[in-house]
Protein backbone atom coordinates (compact mmCIF):
# COMPACT_ATOMS: atom_id res chain seq x y z
CA UNK A 1 0.00 0.00 0.00
CA UNK A 2 1.51 3.71 -1.02
CA UNK A 3 2.40 5.83 1.53
CA UNK A 4 -0.36 8.53 -0.17
CA UNK A 5 -3.35 5.67 -0.01
CA UNK A 6 -2.27 5.17 3.52
CA UNK A 7 -2.83 9.03 4.63
CA UNK A 8 -5.88 9.12 3.03
CA UNK A 9 -7.20 6.01 4.88
CA UNK A 10 -6.49 7.33 7.94
CA UNK A 11 -7.39 10.77 7.31
CA UNK A 12 -10.63 9.87 6.25
CA UNK A 13 -12.41 8.70 9.75
CA UNK A 14 -11.17 11.65 11.14
CA UNK A 15 -12.84 14.22 8.28
CA UNK A 16 -15.43 12.45 8.57
CA UNK A 17 -16.61 12.13 12.34
CA UNK A 18 -16.11 16.26 12.41
CA UNK A 19 -18.05 16.46 9.85
CA UNK A 20 -20.68 14.75 12.08
CA UNK A 21 -19.68 16.26 15.07
CA UNK A 22 -21.17 19.47 13.93
CA UNK A 23 -23.53 19.59 11.69
CA UNK A 24 -25.95 22.61 10.58
CA UNK A 25 -29.79 22.28 10.13
CA UNK A 26 -31.55 25.00 8.01
CA UNK A 27 -32.26 27.31 10.80
CA UNK A 28 -28.44 26.95 11.90
CA UNK A 29 -27.08 27.51 8.21
CA UNK A 30 -29.20 30.67 8.10
CA UNK A 31 -28.34 32.38 11.78
CA UNK A 32 -24.38 31.59 10.67
CA UNK A 33 -25.03 33.13 7.36
CA UNK A 34 -27.05 36.34 8.50
CA UNK A 35 -24.05 36.64 11.03
CA UNK A 36 -21.27 36.33 9.23
CA UNK A 37 -23.25 38.66 6.62
CA UNK A 38 -23.40 41.06 9.08
CA UNK A 39 -20.15 41.26 10.19
CA UNK A 40 -18.81 41.33 6.60
CA UNK A 41 -20.77 44.82 6.25
CA UNK A 42 -19.64 45.93 9.73
CA UNK A 43 -16.31 45.62 8.52
CA UNK A 44 -16.52 47.32 5.12
CA UNK A 45 -18.30 50.46 7.46
CA UNK A 46 -15.91 49.88 10.01
CA UNK A 47 -12.65 50.36 7.46
CA UNK A 48 -14.65 53.25 5.60
CA UNK A 49 -15.37 55.08 8.14
CA UNK A 50 -11.95 54.37 10.73
CA UNK A 51 -9.03 54.15 8.24
CA UNK A 52 -6.96 51.24 7.20
CA UNK A 53 -6.15 50.66 11.05
CA UNK A 54 -9.53 49.40 11.88
CA UNK A 55 -8.32 45.92 10.08
CA UNK A 56 -6.62 44.92 13.08
CA UNK A 57 -10.33 44.61 14.46
CA UNK A 58 -11.23 41.95 12.10
CA UNK A 59 -8.03 40.02 11.74
CA UNK A 60 -7.34 36.76 13.84
CA UNK A 61 -4.00 37.86 16.05
CA UNK A 62 -3.30 34.94 15.90
CA UNK A 63 -0.38 32.36 14.66
CA UNK A 64 -2.65 30.19 12.87
CA UNK A 65 -3.60 33.48 10.79
CA UNK A 66 -2.63 34.04 7.73
CA UNK A 67 -3.63 36.74 3.76
CA UNK A 68 -2.38 36.25 0.89
CA UNK A 69 -2.73 39.22 -1.88
CA UNK A 70 -2.89 37.64 -5.98
CA UNK A 71 -1.25 34.73 -5.18
CA UNK A 72 1.60 35.72 -2.55
CA UNK A 73 1.70 35.71 0.93
CA UNK A 74 1.35 38.78 2.66
CA UNK A 75 1.20 37.87 6.16
CA UNK A 76 2.06 34.82 7.26
CA UNK A 77 0.48 34.92 11.08
CA UNK A 78 -1.72 37.54 12.97
CA UNK A 79 1.49 39.21 14.66
CA UNK A 80 2.88 40.23 11.05
CA UNK A 81 -1.01 41.14 10.32
CA UNK A 82 -1.22 43.67 12.51
CA UNK A 83 2.68 44.78 12.21
CA UNK A 84 1.41 45.76 8.83
CA UNK A 85 -1.66 47.14 9.13
CA UNK A 86 -0.06 49.97 12.42
CA UNK A 87 2.11 50.76 9.17
CA UNK A 88 -0.60 50.95 6.32
CA UNK A 89 -1.18 54.84 7.67
CA UNK A 90 1.60 55.84 6.20
CA UNK A 91 1.06 54.67 2.41
CA UNK A 92 -3.06 54.90 3.13
CA UNK A 93 -4.96 57.76 4.47
CA UNK A 94 -8.20 56.67 3.28
CA UNK A 95 -10.10 53.56 2.11
CA UNK A 96 -13.34 52.98 0.76
CA UNK A 97 -14.68 49.32 1.26
CA UNK A 98 -17.96 47.75 -0.49
CA UNK A 99 -18.91 44.32 -1.08
CA UNK A 100 -19.82 43.03 -4.31
CA UNK A 101 -23.84 42.02 -4.46
CA UNK A 102 -22.45 38.38 -4.97
CA UNK A 103 -21.43 38.29 -1.16
CA UNK A 104 -21.65 34.59 -0.32
CA UNK A 105 -21.09 32.66 2.85
CA UNK A 106 -20.83 28.72 3.34
CA UNK A 107 -21.35 28.10 6.90
CA UNK A 108 -19.11 25.03 7.78
CA UNK A 109 -20.03 25.27 11.74
CA UNK A 110 -21.54 27.31 14.53
CA UNK A 111 -18.28 28.98 14.24
CA UNK A 112 -16.66 29.01 10.83
CA UNK A 113 -17.36 30.17 7.73
CA UNK A 114 -16.24 30.99 4.34
CA UNK A 115 -16.64 33.75 2.83
CA UNK A 116 -16.81 35.47 -0.82
CA UNK A 117 -17.34 38.79 -2.49
CA UNK A 118 -15.94 40.68 -5.15
CA UNK A 119 -15.03 43.90 -3.55
CA UNK A 120 -14.22 47.54 -4.61
CA UNK A 121 -11.73 49.68 -3.00
CA UNK A 122 -11.27 53.44 -3.36
CA UNK A 123 -8.00 54.34 -1.59
CA UNK A 124 -6.14 57.48 -0.65
CA UNK A 125 -2.84 57.82 -0.22
CA UNK A 126 -1.34 60.24 2.49
CA UNK A 127 -0.35 63.19 -0.28
CA UNK A 128 -3.53 62.73 -1.36
CA UNK A 129 -3.71 60.55 -4.59
CA UNK A 130 -6.82 58.45 -5.28
CA UNK A 131 -7.18 54.95 -7.21
CA UNK A 132 -9.72 52.09 -7.44
CA UNK A 133 -8.85 49.14 -7.12
CA UNK A 134 -11.34 45.70 -8.04
CA UNK A 135 -11.08 42.81 -7.35
CA UNK A 136 -12.69 38.85 -5.31
CA UNK A 137 -12.26 38.25 -1.68
CA UNK A 138 -12.01 34.70 -0.02
CA UNK A 139 -11.90 34.44 3.57
CA UNK A 140 -12.42 32.04 6.60
CA UNK A 141 -14.86 33.68 8.82
CA UNK A 142 -14.45 32.17 12.96
CA UNK A 143 -16.29 32.94 15.35
CA UNK A 144 -14.61 33.48 19.24
CA UNK A 145 -16.98 34.04 21.76
CA UNK A 146 -19.22 36.57 20.18
CA UNK A 147 -17.15 38.02 17.67
CA UNK A 148 -16.44 37.14 13.83
CA UNK A 149 -12.82 37.66 12.79
CA UNK A 150 -10.87 36.54 9.48
CA UNK A 151 -9.14 33.69 10.48
CA UNK A 152 -7.11 33.86 6.80
CA UNK A 153 -7.73 36.17 3.82
CA UNK A 154 -7.02 36.17 -0.22
CA UNK A 155 -7.35 39.31 -1.83
CA UNK A 156 -7.12 38.98 -6.03
CA UNK A 157 -7.13 42.40 -7.59
CA UNK A 158 -8.10 42.67 -10.95
CA UNK A 159 -5.31 44.21 -12.98
CA UNK A 160 -5.45 48.42 -13.83
CA UNK A 161 -7.06 49.37 -16.81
Amino acid sequence: MSVTRLRLLLAAPIALAALAASPLDPAARAAVSASVRSFAQQVAQGITQDGPRAWQRYFDSSPQFFMAVNGRLQFADGASAQQGIAALPGVIRRISLRWGDDLRVDPLTPDLAVVAASYTEELESPDGHKRSERGFFTALAEQDGHQWRFRNAHWSSLPAP
